[in-house]
């Protein structure tokens, strides 16, 4: 599809935007990302918009995991144990989605953005522990986690960060922090594989989501210095986590509703 400069621009502005969250939580990236490209860029067709996010989110994902990373948020054998069963669902749900309507998507997934935002709140006491390993015992959990994860992630055609963050701490209890910087392992996994699926479909937007990695690199920066600050203070961060996933839900239902 062809779109005017200015809508370039404001892609490059949502990029910013959804980045930010990547970096600040681990996830909203796709949640703001898809609704930013349909009603603020002028993407009409919502399936180009989860494809074209879809692979623009799994690169900042990407560029926020290296910030993480250095500052030692990061635990590899947990992310990697989660992503590599979670491509698997995530490769079966974008299946699934690609034939449902692109609306209806938006609106399923704000009411489970609703129910994660709530067990995030009922969490936010609990600092969780930050010497915890992927063990040999922990691993039918972890990878049942990754691969529920990854289907809900393909089907809504998202990077996941709402639902992996969550499932690293109720799997693995790891503190919040650790779990945002560990989700960004499975969130470049899960979008690189949507992405390839909607793209084998032609639903990919490539310079739009070229000006959105753009942006989001400059956002993902900005997020996870946030994230790093606010992980001092109890339960700051897993209150931001949730009111960033009631705002977006609430949008999602009343442009849903209308």
């Amino acid at each position: 599809m062809t779109l005017q400069l200015l809508q370039y621009a404001l892609g490059a502005g949502s990029g910013v935007a959804a980045g930010f969250a990547l970096g600040l939580i681990g996830g909203g990236g796709s949640v703001l990302a898809v609704p930013l490209l349909v009603y603020v860029v002028g993407v009409r067709d919502p399936h180009v918009a989860i494809g074209t996010s879809a692979i623009a989110v799994a690169v900042n994902a990407a560029f926020s995991l290296l910030s993480h990373a250095r500052a030692g948020h990061v635990k590899w054998r947990c992310g990697g144990m989660y992503a590599s069963a979670g491509v698997i669902g995530a490769l079966i749900g974008s299946t699934i989605g690609k034939s449902v309507n692109g609306q209806k998507l938006l609106f399923l997934f704000a009411l489970v953005m609703i129910a994660i935002g709530i067990l995030m709140l009922r969490r936010r006491g609990n600092p969780g522990e930050p010497g915890v390993e992927c063990t040999l015992e922990k691993a039918p959990k972890v990878l049942s986690f990754g691969l529920v994860t990854g289907l809900f992630s393909g089907f809504f055609g998202i990077g996941g960060g709402f639902l992996i963050v969550p499932g690293l701490v109720g799997s693995t209890g790891m503190p919040l922090l650790n779990a945002v910087g560990t989700s960004l392992v499975a969130v470049t996994a899960f979008g690189l594989t949507t992405a390839a699926n909607y793209a084998f479909s032609g639903l990919v937007n490539w310079l739009l989501a070229a000006v959105f990695i753009f942006g989001g690199a400059l956002g993902g920066l900005l997020g996870s210095i946030v994230a790093k600050r606010l992980s001092g203070e109890s339960g700051h961060l897993s209150i931001a986590f949730a009111l960033i996933v009631f705002s977006v839900a609430g949008y999602m239902l009343f442009r849903s509703a209308g």
